[in-house]
């Protein structure tokens, strides 16, 4: 499988659904909580592109965006072939 990372913060309905859908298909993922750590928050900002939303999601170290994002390329059958299980 491919490595996934999220950066999150606690409280967040949309890394819920993220996480949710990504624990659905029986994916592992790093998650990085960048509530009250500034230096994190940096480097997730730099990583996305200056996106300041959470979450951030990276898939095999490409950007895939936000929660909207991931569920969009789940809905047109290219999550699965991202993260190595199709």
């Amino acid at each position: 499988m491919t490595d996934v990372v999220l950066y999150t913060t606690m409280m967040c309905p949309y890394c819920y659904r993220a996480k949710q859908l990504l624990e659905e298909k029986g994916v592992a993922y790093t998650e990085i909580d960048v509530g009250m750590d500034a230096v994190q928050r940096r480097e997730m900002t730099a990583r996305a592109a200056g996106r300041t939303t959470v979450p951030q999601i990276f898939i095999g170290g490409r950007h895939i965006g936000g929660c909207d994002d991931l569920y969009a390329l789940d809905q047109a059958g290219e999550l699965d072939r991202l993260l190595g299980a199709a």
